[in-house]
């Protein structure tokens, strides 16, 4: 049996796997609290909640209406993004200019309000959904068992964070995004519609969170509190990359998740922590993040 660092090659390999999976799901959610922080500047606590709602809206539709898995992975970030902007048109818009601390609040009174809701509905431990049948198997990699559902999930949020950077870095409407968050007067004076923008971008944050939620559904049960025990983490990655930084969240997601797994290995009881521990010395070193612009 090959060995490194004393630990089995098999071992390590399949942590660093199943890590990969962990940090696929990081990108994608820190992705969504970067877009909406680094062009709203809202620090958005609602974005557990909306993961949980995509997961909920595939788990509701498919128990109640015969919705497929393929259908809800499209739907449910169409209608959590569609709320998501009826947020930011009618409670977000009214306090846009005030301190960050105001949209801290809002978004967390109102994560509290949609979880509390649910546990009423349906309890704090929830349902399971079904794995989709293209889905299921898996492949013999030799030094561990790959289920293809997990596959999928990485290369999905993979496919999802490259166009998302790919649409704001390097398209027109990417820049008008970011020439309407920095100077919005001026913007206006073209004939851009500058709250319309904001509002679609609120949105497609949300959606962001909503469709990671779809995709953890068949993986982890779908509770109320699911996206509570995931947005801290979530946040101190943001916090590592830089807050806004759109490549630092993505590139960021996944390296914590790789750490998370090789922490397992070599010292699982601080697997929990390690992240947090990270976020220390880099806002000790570099305040702004590893991808944030220094102020």
């Amino acid at each position: 049996m090959t060995l490194l660092f004393g630990i089995p090659l098999s071992v390590l390999l399949g942590q660093l796997l199943l890590g990969l999976i962990n940090g696929a799901f990081y990108a994608l959610l820190s992705l969504g609290l970067a877009i909406i922080f680094g062009l709203l500047r809202i620090i958005n606590f609602a974005h557990g909640a909306q993961y949980m709602l995509g997961a909920f809206a595939a788990w509701l539709g498919l128990n109640y209406l015969g919705v497929n898995y393929w259908v809800a992975l499209l739907l449910a970030p169409l209608l959590v993004g569609a709320i998501g902007m009826a947020i930011e048109r009618h409670l977000l818009r009214r306090i846009a200019g005030e301190d960050h601390l105001y949209g801290l609040l809002l978004t967390f009174g109102l994560a509290l309000i949609v979880e509390g809701s649910f546990v009423k509905l349906f309890g704090v431990s929830g349902g399971s959904y079904p794995m989709p049948e293209l889905l299921k198997g898996g492949y013999n990699l030799g030094f561990m068992f790959l289920p293809t559902y997990r596959a999928w999930v990485v290369v999905a949020a993979l496919v999802v964070c490259v166009a998302t950077w790919y649409m704001i870095e390097r398209t027109r409407l990417g820049s008008y995004l970011r020439a309407g968050t920095e100077n919005p007067k001026l913007m206006q004076a073209f004939g851009i519609n500058v709250p319309l923008l904001i509002t679609l971008t609120y949105g497609y944050g949300a959606a962001l969170a909503a469709f990671a939620g779809v995709l953890a559904a068949p993986i982890y049960p779908v509770s109320p509190t699911m996206g509570a025990n995931l947005l801290i983490v979530v946040f101190a990655v943001v916090v590592i990359g830089g807050m806004g930084s759109i490549m630092g969240a993505i590139v960021t997601g996944l390296a914590m998740g790789l750490i998370e797994g090789l922490t397992k290995v070599f010292y699982p009881q601080a697997a929990n922590t390690v992240v947090f521990l990270v976020m220390v010395i880099v806002l000790l070193v570099r305040p702004a993040g590893l991808f944030g612009k220094e102020a």
